[in-house]
């Protein structure tokens, strides 16, 4: 039960819609803030006014422009167009001012709404619910930034990358450790970027750090299945969320997908294993037999087909297979049949 409301403790932006006609990086800054403003709320153990959290707001989105070499959003900033009653522009820190206490409303009312806090008059408060959750993060941070790999303040692909060669249950205390350290909106939309990028070893690494994301990743991960070179992924992602064995979720993918999902591995396998791992790949494929899994896979149009091919027929050891994989990358390079 308390898994259930840390995940909606984690999503409380998605839960509570953001103001209409405010830029989404003015958004996303408030929100990647706002953890600073529950750990002073968490600290002082008791009331906070609203001017001291509205104060720690803003400080913290400066320092993310700073951080960022950024200049603070013009329009996106200006939650006022004009200075009241003068029908002049109002000043650039007037309207940022503005902006930051609309975005706070926001978010105090997002966390009320999911009862991490409670809003008194002109102060709010951690419930006990709130105040255990925010602790819980505080602590896992803690222990992130002692995590043996060190990955906590790398990008999401250094940290995949990172844990590439970790068995899988050190490699799963490290997308932990990296988690803990970052919202649960912008984790995710990173972990997806890094997923559709070009390297399938990253892609697939992606997917299992966000099988430790859980429930809050489940809309951005669902939003994904019509994309062809994420949907195998996203789809056994969905069935184990929902229940399904590991070891009987491939079931739920189609002959296409799989054999997608096959080159793709081999792919992985291809750039960053070794060859006998690429010849072994051959036993995982749905076909059952080599000329059947060409066939299939000169058909299914992956990118690194070709490569594919030509690393499985230079690491094969029967020359005639060999002979009959390259036959096939030659096929696919050329168009023919």
């Amino acid at each position: 039960m308390l898994r259930g409301w840390v995940a909606l403790f984690d999503a409380w932006s998605l839960v509570h819609a953001a103001p209409e006609g405010i830029e989404t990086g003015a958004v996303a800054e408030a929100v990647e803030a706002v953890p600073q403003v529950l750990s002073l709320l968490q600290l002082s153990a008791g009331p906070v006014s609203v001017p001291a959290l509205l104060d720690l707001l803003a400080q913290r989105i400066a320092e993310l422009h700073e951080e960022r070499c950024e200049v603070p959003y013009g329009a996106g900033r200006a939650a006022v167009e004009s200075a009241p009653g003068t029908g002049r522009p109002a000043p650039a820190q007037d309207r940022g001012a503005d902006l930051d206490a609309l975005l706070l409303d926001w978010a105090l009312e997002g966390l009320a709404a999911v009862g991490a806090l409670t809003l008194g008059n002109g102060h709010a408060t951690l419930t006990p619910l709130g105040n255990w959750a925010v602790w819980v993060k505080l602590e896992q941070i803690c222990v992130a930034a002692q995590s043996p790999a060190g990955n906590i303040e790398q990008s999401a692909a250094d940290m995949l990358l990172g844990c590439a060669r970790l068995t899988p249950g050190p490699a799963r205390a490290e997308y932990r450790a990296w988690l803990a350290a970052r919202t649960v909106g912008s984790a995710v939309a990173e972990l997806l970027a890094v997923a559709r990028g070009e390297d399938a070893l990253l892609r697939g690494l992606a997917f299992e750090a966000l099988r430790v994301v859980g429930a809050p990743a489940e809309p951005e991960v669902r939003a994904v299945v019509t994309s062809p070179s994420l949907r195998p992924y996203a789809l056994l992602w969905l069935a184990e969320y929902e229940g399904a064995d590991p070891d009987d979720a491939q079931e739920i993918l189609s002959r296409e997908e799989a054999t997608w999902l096959w080159v793709d591995t081999a792919a992985a396998v291809a750039d960053h294993g070794e060859t006998g791992l690429l010849v072994r790949h051959l036993d995982s494929a749905v076909q059952g037999t080599v000329p059947a899994l060409l066939d299939e896979v000169r058909a299914v149009g992956h990118p690194r087909t070709v490569q594919v091919l030509v690393a499985l027929a230079a690491a094969h050891p029967d020359p005639a297979l060999a002979k009959a994989v390259r036959r096939a990358a030659f096929q696919v390079h050329t168009g023919g049949a």
